[in-house]
């Protein structure tokens, strides 16, 4: 493992490492000044000169033609998938465009609208391969009924060819009206899709089942609910007799019952399951009495018990760390708490291979509803490192809960330096997050690490603009140290700003940290900038 990636976790740790590399931001504040009068033009001849000669990055696959498509360059994101002579590598990357322009249609002001999914639906019909192109159409059925065009995604779903497919399809079209309120025609394609995964027998039919229970809670069926989680249990159970299921869907419903409060099915699952009869020939009373136990095949006695058997339970610690984790934010103190109880249970049961991922999850909910003493006692049952890095994790979701008090107090105890930078960011998070940008910048002041002052800082400069302080979140810019991070700060500020003053800081962002950066949030300032920065990619590459 590198050296300080369990203190300052996976994120940071790699944030850190690339943005330190890009060095620190020059003393004369580059680009500050550039672009004083805000022009459109200017911003976008700017950008055209930052577009490196080598960009390192390939234009027919990943963020880059995904961005064109959710910023409404949908046809010109095709354009450079269909570069690839792949058959498999150009219908992986065109289903990748459909989700994400169906994605952004589903984003509330994203300006995406029923011509931009009809493009999108050309494009998934146009898939080479049949088995990407189907689920192209299955992402834009829920699409298209967000969009308020049930019809049309009606339509859609009815032309899904592969049976392994319908069921899902009508799921997402059941669960996409009943969350815009329309329940009466949410639980008919509900009904649909129960019909088709039981007619069909396709795998998956779990993950369908426990989305339409979502469905019929959503609906106020309770009794139907609870008949649909039964059916979840009872397929998991049948798949997991050979031991190698993964009962994702059963911990989905699980979830939403101890949400509501419901402990029944979680308890008889997590409830050790009655020893293994055992044959006749050899019976236990027959070894006793020193009787030979007479088999037609070899089976010694230790076979006999650690077969796989279907009575044992499906449920293991991975498991209920997936109902820890959909729960974490959601469920009441009651009910997590009482969670949180049983699987502690479990952790003193013995090994599991999923041991240390329960025990994170269980360690975090505690802390989350202001069980402290209780969840730095899990952690210390880690080796060093380790536990540090957790009482960082507790530090941060004891801010979130709202003591950001005990949450500082407990960051400054951490004894590790790393550590205690990213718990005192997580800090400065939340605490600028509730409105009290003093006190999150003056706490800015304790982190030792100048890369992490500069992360910490970057939440404080969003909320004081947030707050109507533009100019003094400007400011709060020029104090961070690395310059691809005050890069960053600049660049939330565009989303921030007004249309001329955005410009300014979109230009100065882009002499610090390039166009990448900043080109996510420029589509709605400048419209066209992801475009020509295609066009001269395009141009130095060929």
């Amino acid at each position: 493992m590198p050296e300080g990636l369990a203190q300052w976790g996976p994120e940071l740790f790699m944030t850190r490492e690339r943005e330190r590399g890009c060095g620190p931001a020059p003393e004369n504040d580059g680009g500050r000044n550039i672009l004083q009068g805000g022009f459109e033009p200017c911003l976008m001849a700017l950008l055209r000169l930052s577009v490196d000669r080598k960009p390192g990055i390939d234009l027919a696959r990943g963020w880059f033609p995904r961005t064109l498509a959710r910023t409404g360059h949908l046809a010109r994101a095709a354009e450079l998938a269909r570069t690839t002579g792949d058959e498999l590598r150009q219908s992986t990357e065109l289903l990748e465009l459909v989700k994400a322009a169906a994605g952004a249609g589903a984003g509330a002001g994203a300006g995406v609208g029923p011509c931009d999914l009809a493009g999108a639906q050309a494009l998934a019909e146009s898939i080479p391969l049949p088995q990407l192109r189907d689920q192209a159409l299955v992402a834009l059925v829920p699409a298209w009924a967000r969009a308020g065009e049930s019809a049309r995604a009606v339509a859609l779903a009815e032309r899904i060819r592969y049976p392994h497919n319908w069921g899902w399809a009508w799921a997402l079209l059941a669960k996409a009206l009943a969350d815009s309120g329309d329940l009466d025609e949410a639980l008919r394609f509900a009904a649909r899709a129960d019909d088709e995964v039981t007619s069909t027998a396709a795998d998956g039919a779990d993950r369908v089942l426990a989305l339409l229970v979502e469905v019929a809670l959503a609906a106020g069926g309770h009794d139907r609910a609870a008949a649909l989680a039964d059916r979840v249990e009872d397929m998991t159970r049948s798949c997991n007799s050979a031991g190698w299921s993964k009962p994702r869907a059963l911990a989905l419903v699980l979830a939403l019952e101890v949400r509501g409060g419901n402990f029944d099915r979680l308890d008889a699952l997590l409830r050790p399951p009655p020893e293994p009869a055992v044959e006749a020939y050899g019976t236990l009373c027959g070894w006793a009495l020193g009787e030979a136990a007479v088999q037609d095949r070899d089976l010694d006695a230790d076979e006999a018990f650690t077969r796989p058997s279907s009575a044992r339970s499906p449920l293991g610690a991975g498991d209920l760390a997936r109902v820890l984790d959909a729960i974490a934010e959601s469920a009441g103190k009651d009910a997590a708490l009482a969670l949180a109880e049983r699987a502690e249970e479990l952790l003193e049961t013995g090994a599991d291979r999923d041991h240390d991922v329960l025990l994170r999850s269980v360690t975090l909910l505690l802390a989350r509803h202001g069980q402290t003493e209780r969840a730095l006692a899990l952690s210390q049952r880690l080796d060093a490192d380790l536990s540090v890095a957790w009482q960082a994790d507790i530090a941060g979701e004891l801010a979130r809960s709202g003591d950001t008090d005990g949450a500082e107090a407990l960051s400054h105890a951490i004894t590790d330096r790393r550590a205690q930078d990213r718990a005192l960011i997580e800090v400065v998070r939340e605490v600028a997050r509730r409105g009290d940008t003093g006190r999150a910048e003056a706490l800015v002041h304790s982190i030792d690490d100048s890369w992490a002052q500069g992360e910490a800082l970057l939440a404080v400069v969003g909320e004081t603009a947030r707050h109507g302080d533009p100019h003094r979140a400007e400011t709060l810019t020029r104090s961070i140290t690395h310059r691809a991070t005050r890069a960053r700060a600049l660049a939330e500020l565009v989303e921030l700003a007004e249309p001329f003053h955005a410009r300014r800081l979109a230009a100065q962002a882009v002499m610090l940290g390039g166009w990448a950066l900043v080109l996510p949030v420029l589509e709605q300032l400048v419209p066209r900038s992801a475009a020509v920065v295609a066009d001269r990619i395009e141009q130095l590459t060929s």
